[in-house]
C-alpha cells in the first residue's frame, strides 16, 4: 500500500507489510561506520592527539560540531537505553561540571586556530537537569575556548524533558544561545506513561512548545516511541492527532527495542504488556500515513520534517549527513564530543570517552582527555562509510562518484556486495543500473538492510554465547 505524498510533492515512502516481515532482522542504525561495537581500547589519547595534529596542517577545515553529554536524570524511564545517572543529589552535577569544563579546555587548546563552531548539541541524560546558573557558566566556558558562529548561521540545540522546565526556563535557554529544542514525549497516553514510569501531562508539553515559539526558537522537535507497553493502534492514533496539532518542525518516531540484557531499566517493563509484532507494524504504517498526510517529509530512519525545515532542504540538496545525534545538515564537520561516554568523530577516527564517572574523572586528573577506546579507519572503512552515508541520507549512490574519490573500481571492489544487492533488487528495494544504485520508495523503510550489505564487520568474529543459550542481540531490529 503506498502512503500518499506530501502536499509539497516530496518523495515519500511505500509501506509493504509482507516485505517488512520477510526482511526484518537485527541490525545497526549506522550513526557511525564502523559501528561502536568495533571500537577498541588499542586506540587511545595519543592516537587522538596525532589525528588532531594532522588536521592542523590542513588548510580550509570546515567549522566544528560540538556535543556535550549531561548524564543526570531526576527519575528513571524504563525504556531508556542512554548512558545516564539517576540521582537527586545535585552536588554530583557540580563535581561533574568541574571536570567537564577541564575537558572542554583541553579540547579547546587542541583546536586553537581552527576552532570555529557552527553546530552544538546538548544531550543526555537530561541537559535541563542543570540549573540556569550552571548552564550560564558552562556556555560562557564554551565560548571562552571555541569561536561560535552567529545565531543566524549556527545550529545550537538542546534536548529537554518538559517536566523539568518552566516557560521562564525556555526563554532563558534561548538567551543562553540555544536556537533549536528537542522534546522527549514518547507517548501522550496516561496508561502508557505509567507503564514506562514517565508521567508527563499533555498540557505541560504543549506549554513548553508554546514557550519555545514565543522565545524565538527556530526549530521544535518531538520524539515519540512506538512499541511501548500498553500501546496499540488506537492510543497511537490519539497521540499522533495531538502531536500533529502541536505542529512541531520535526518528529522522530523510534521503534522501541526491548534489550533488557543491555539496558537494566528495561527489566522493569512487563513484557506481557508489549504490543505484538503485527500491532507494531500497524502502528508504524499509521505513523507514516498520518504524518505524510499532514505534510511532513519522510527523511529516513524514523525522522520526519516539514518541507521547509533545514533537514528536508539539505536532503533535497544532497547535503544531509548522519552522526551520533541522528541526521544533520553539517556534512563535513568534525564532531568533538565532551562528557562521560561521549563519542567524537574527528578526521578518519572515532573515539569514545570512559563510560563511568570515576574512570572519566581519573583520566582528567592525569591531565589526559578521557578517551577509553576508538578506531582508526582504513581506506576500505572510509569508502564503506561514505557509501552508507549516501544511501542513508540521499537514498541513492553514484558509483562513479566513489571511483572519483577513491582508487577503486566499484564493480570489482564490491562484486560480492552487488550480488547481494541483486537479491534486494528482486524484492523491489532498489534498482541498479550502469551508474547508480537507487533505493525505491518501498526500500526506504528498509534502508538499514541495504546498508548492512556493505558492512564487512557484520557477522565477523561473533561472540560465543554460554552453553545452551542463544546469542544475545546487540542491535535493535531494522523495523
Amino acid at each position: 500500500m503506498a502512503v500518499p505524498t506530501t502536499p509539497a510533492a516530496a518523495p515519500s515512502v511505500e509501506f509493504d507489510a509482507a516485505l517488512i516481515r520477510k526482511l526484518d532482522r537485527p541490525g545497526p542504525r549506522y550513526t557511525s561506520y564502523p559501528t561502536a561495537d568495533r571500537f577498541s581500547d588499542a586506540f587511545d589519547y595519543a592516537d587522538y592527539l596525532q589525528t588532531v595534529a594532522g588536521l592542523q596542517v590542513r588548510k580550509g577545515r570546515p567549522p566544528l560540531s560540538l556535543y556535550l553529554h549531561i548524564p543526570f536524570c531526576d527519575t528513571i524511564c524504563y525504556y531508556c537505553g542512554c548512558n545516564k545517572i539517576v540521582t537527586r543529589d545535585r552536588n554530583k552535577a557540580v563535581t561533574y561540571l568541574s571536570y567537564l569544563k577541564r575537558e572542554i579546555e583541553m579540547q579547546g587548546k587542541l583546536f586553537a586556530g581552527f576552532n570555529q563552531v557552527e553546530q552544538l548539541h546538548f544531550g543526555g541524560g537530561t541537559p535541563t537537569y542543570l540549573s540556569d546558573q550552571q548552564m550560564d557558566d558552562l556556555m560562557a566556558h564554551l565560548h571562552r575556548w571555541f569561536d561560535f558562529a552567529s545565531d543566524a548561521i549556527g545550529e545550537y540545540s538542546i534536548e529537554i524533558d518538559p517536566r523539568t522546565v518552566s516557560r521562564e526556563r525556555i526563554h532563558t535557554l534561548r538567551r543562553q544561545g540555544f536556537n533549536r529544542v528537542s522534546l522527549g514525549v514518547q507517548d501522550f497516553d496516561p496508561d502508557v506513561q505509567k507503564a514506562v514510569n514517565r508521567i508527563q501531562p499533555e498540557q505541560q508539553t504543549l506549554e513548553v512548545i508554546d514557550a519555545a515559539r514565543e522565545a524565538g526558537f527556530r526549530s521544535v522537535s518531538i520524539d515519540l516511541i512506538y512499541g511501548l507497553p500498553k500501546q496499540n493502534v488506537m492510543t497511537m492514533q490519539q497521540t499522533l492527532t495531538k502531536v500533529i496539532a502541536a505542529d512541531p518542525d520535526r518528529i522522530s518516531i523510534y521503534n522501541y527495542a526491548h534489550l533488557p540484557h543491555l539496558f537494566k531499566p528495561q527489566r522493569r517493563i512487563n513484557v506481557d504488556e508489549l504490543p505484538s509484532s503485527e500491532t507494531k507494524l500497524d502502528m508504524l504504517f499509521l505513523c507514516i500515513k498520518r504524518l505524510t498526510d499532514a505534510g511532513y517529509v519522510y527523511i529516513g530512519m524514523d525522522h520526519f520534517a516539514k518541507p521547509d525545515d533545514d533537514l528536508a532542504v539539505a536532503q533535497r540538496q544532497g547535503r544531509l549527513h548522519r552522526n551520533f545525534q541522528g541526521y544533520s545538515t553539517h556534512a563535513e564537520a568534525d564532531l568533538v564530543s565532551c562528557g562521560v561516554s561521549a563519542i567524537s568523530a574527528v578526521g578518519a577516527t572515532y573515539s569514545q570517552n570512559a563510560k563511568t564517572l570515576d574512570e572519566y574523572y581519573d583520566y582528567i586528573e592525569r591531565n589526559e582527555l578521557p578517551i577509553k577506546r576508538g578506531i582508526k579507519l582504513s581506506m576500505d572503512d572510509m569508502v564503506r562509510r561514505i557509501i552508507i552515508q549516501m544511501l542513508m541520507c540521499n537514498f541513492e549512490l553514484s558509483m562513479a562518484s566513489i571511483e572519483l574519490a577513491y582508487p577503486i573500481t566499484f564493480k570489482s571492489h564490491f562484486a560480492d556486495e552487488l550480488e547481494k544487492l541483486r537479491e534486494l533488487e528482486r524484492d523491489g528495494l532498489l534498482a541498479i543500473d550502469a551508474e547508480w544504485i537507487t533505493v525505491t520508495l518501498k526500500g526506504r523503510l528498509l534502508i538499514r538492510n541495504i546498508c548492512m550489505v556493505f558492512d564487512r564487520y557484520l557477522g565477523a568474529t561473533p561472540q560465543k554465547p554460554p552453553e545452551g543459550k542463544e546469542q544475545p542481540l546487540r542491535f535493535s531490529r531494522t523495523i
